[in-house]
């Protein structure tokens, strides 16, 4: 669609995108789903889980693993935007479940140290839940394309979507 307004072009363009579309998609699956495994694992519900990093399942890794399959659906599995996609996803995964927790358990550790060690302008409490562990990336990881390619197949981007239901 081209109108006169490249503002409204720009969002048609984002709207008529299923890989982007069905990859938030699995993400806020993913987030959503947190309340869940804190409802059954600690039996409580907490809505602040939705505004976390870290926990089951891991949403960037559902992001991500959506996005390149995604990609691999539309493009092929043998195109180099699809192995681009796919050296991020597993950039992303190995930072969340390394370098990310790495931090986090340094995190949990400092924040063990008496408070007078620290500097007041640094405050002591550290975020300690930055990262994910192997399951809760592997997890997420088999989220994205559960969701993103029966959608992205079935349903297309929300334009077509929206064109169906019409």
């Amino acid at each position: 669609m081209n109108t006169s307004n490249p503002f409204i072009d720009l969002m048609m363009d984002l709207l008529d995108n299923a890989v982007l579309s069905w990859a938030l998609v699995a993400c806020g699956f993913a987030q959503l789903s947190k309340l869940f495994v804190e409802l059954i694992k600690n039996k409580r519900f907490r809505i602040g889980v939705l505004f976390e990093t870290g926990g089951m399942p891991s949403s960037h890794s559902a992001l991500v693993t959506a996005a390149a399959a995604g990609v691999g659906l539309e493009l092929g599995f043998d195109h180099s935007g699809f192995a681009l996609a796919s050296t991020i996803a597993f950039i992303v995964m190995y930072d969340a479940s390394g370098i990310r927790r790495s931090a986090g358990l340094i995190a949990s550790k400092l924040n063990q140290l008496p408070a007078d060690l620290f500097p007041s302008e640094l405050g002591k409490d550290l975020k300690e839940n930055l990262g994910h562990t192997r399951l809760e990336v592997l997890v997420g990881s088999l989220i994205g394309p559960l969701i993103a390619l029966p959608g992205i197949v079935f349903l297309g981007s929300p334009i077509h979507l929206f064109h169906l239901i019409r």
